[in-house]
């Protein structure tokens, strides 16, 4: 086996692990639990798509956050996984400026009557 497969197999190991798992759940535990999901497409096929095009870390961080939005007074709807995601650096202050509404640093104030 040439060392670059090798390194791509052993790369991809992770999302392969976490693809097995999720859709392991997908065929127990969901028929059981029952298929009430309040988003499209459901939680665990957001994480699988999130994990498959982001990567372990990011990608089940996108699906760790959206499982938090799924409860009765969560969002709902249709809710698919972003093509791109911002660089670590400016993930917590999207998040800030977008929860307080904050101005970008540098911005010109306007006073609110």
């Amino acid at each position: 086996m040439r060392p670059e497969i090798a390194g791509e197999t052993l790369r991809l190991a992770p999302r392969r692990v976490a693809h097995l798992l999720i859709r392991a759940y997908q065929l127990s535990l969901s028929a059981f639990i029952g298929r009430y999901c309040r988003h499209e497409p459901t939680c665990s096929a957001y994480m699988d798509e999130a994990i498959a095009r982001h990567g372990l870390w990011s990608g089940g961080a996108l699906g760790a956050a959206r499982l938090c939005r799924c409860h009765p007074w969560g969002t709902s709807g249709y809710d698919p996984v972003p093509e791109t995601i911002l660089p670590p650096g400016k993930r917590l202050r999207a998040l800030v400026e977008a929860r307080f509404q904050c101005e970008p640093a540098g911005a010109p104030s306007q006073k609110r009557r």
